[in-house]
């Protein structure tokens, strides 16, 4: 797992805006979350529905320090959906959820304002 970028983390280095286009970063709403133990970290497993032409996406989140399984159900949330697949422990964890590092390093979880139809593409 990558450690947390924070607030006092250096701008990363300057890219061209074709290179931020590749990467894919849609609007989905968790359907089902779950404790996923089998994680070195704890770990919340997550179903979420990109809408009609991606469908449903798994994702393994260290983000149990704000969340549990209920309070994500129904959540609609951020995520890149063209990295390859990672294995982490029995489960392949499809799409990277994006969030936050809080003061402590523990993930808050990004989301739109106001809601948006699933799979809709961040621009």
């Amino acid at each position: 797992m990558h450690k947390t970028l924070g607030p006092a983390t250096p701008i990363a280095p300057e890219i061209d805006f074709n290179d931020f286009m590749a990467v894919d970063i849609r609007a989905g709403t968790i359907v089902r979350a779950a404790e996923f133990p089998e994680a070195r970290h704890p770990s919340l497993r997550l179903w979420i529905d990109f809408g009609p032409q991606i469908g449903e996406r798994k994702s393994i989140a260290r983000v149990t320090e704000h969340y549990t399984p209920g309070d994500l159900e129904c959540r609609q949330i951020l995520a890149v959906v063209n990295f390859p697949p990672r294995q982490i422990g029995p489960a392949r964890s499809e799409v990277l959820v994006l969030g936050f590092a809080d003061e402590n390093d523990a993930i808050r979880l990004a989301k739109p304002d106001y809601a948006v139809p699933n799979g809709t593409r961040l621009t």
